[in-house]
């Protein structure tokens, strides 16, 4: 079985949630306290045993790109002020193995994977989406995935339940429960469905384990909804073909793309710090004594 080294984040869509923030800086800069929402998932990567990544960017994206860069003036002037704490953190996001390639034209995730292609070859891959940020401090939800795929050979989708009311907003799968209470093998999917006819409340939450028959099956897609090539539509496809697994995953899960869901990561991950956290605390604490909100 072939292991998986190598991951894609595609980060080429607009970013329309988080305007007018978005205008100039890319959603996936934009920084849960201080550290860019796409640093986490990188890190997520490299912590699940990736070695090499493939960033999907687009217009306007040069600041992905600077930020995994080297800094030569900055790691100067740090090295001469002395503050070696600051110095490790900027080496440390230089040291990773990035490669960026650009979507062209907005035609969907789909699409964004299939660009992803000569990269890839012909090796099963992960797949990363920025909008949703997982923590989980004893195995990242992508390391959970590839045990998933190293004990049974197919892909493997990224899934959480969620509440009956919010599976409209996703791709939601149906399919058959294995021996493992938290593993479906999957024969359809829907992508954001009515309430009344979702197969189940497992919905599709970012993170995949894809082989590589789904760039002949992309090839072949037709835009679906919004016009766009859907990775769901060729994932069904997929299903069909070969084993295809829903994962429960393990771990508190934030939809960024979401300004509520962004605001709750940007205080939880504040809370859990060692640096932040209880100050942090005091002051929510006092705020709400105070009914100031």
């Amino acid at each position: 079985m072939q292991k998986i080294k190598k991951a894609v984040i595609p980060a080429a869509g607009y970013g329309t949630r988080f305007l007018p923030a978005t205008k100039a800086t890319p959603k996936e800069m934009l920084p849960i306290v201080d550290k860019p929402t796409i640093q986490y998932i990188v890190e997520e990567a490299k912590a699940s045993g990736i070695e090499e990544i493939l960033i999907i960017s687009g217009h306007g994206k040069r600041a992905i790109e600077d930020h995994f860069d080297s800094a030569p003036a900055l790691e100067m002037e740090l090295r001469k002020k002395g503050k070696d704490d600051l110095l490790q953190m900027v080496l440390e996001t230089a040291d990773i193995n990035i490669h960026y390639i650009r979507q062209r034209y907005m035609r969907g995730l789909g699409d964004a994977i299939l660009c992803a292609r000569a990269f890839m070859g012909n090796e099963p891959f992960a797949v990363l989406l920025g909008d949703d940020v997982v923590y989980n401090p004893k195995k990242p939800a992508l390391a959970q995935l590839i045990d998933i795929y190293e004990a049974t050979g197919g892909s493997v989708l990224g899934c959480q339940n969620v509440p009956r009311d919010k599976v409209s907003a996703y791709g939601i799968v149906a399919g058959t429960q294995t021996d493992n209470n938290r593993l479906m093998r999957v024969s359809d999917m829907v992508e954001k469905p009515a309430v009344e006819e979702a197969p189940s409340r497992m919905a599709v939450l970012g993170r995949y384990i894809i082989k590589p028959q789904i760039f002949d099956i992309l090839e072949k897609t037709q835009p679906g909804k919004g016009n766009e090539i859907q990775l769901t539509d060729a994932l069904k496809v997929l299903a069909r073909q070969d084993a295809v697994y829903a994962y429960d995953f393990e771990g508190r899960r934030y939809d960024v793309g979401d300004k509520l869901g962004f605001l709750k990561a940007t205080v939880e991950f504040a809370l859990r710090r060692e640096d932040l956290g209880e100050p942090f605390r005091e002051y929510l604490k006092d705020l709400m004594a105070k009914h100031v909100c």
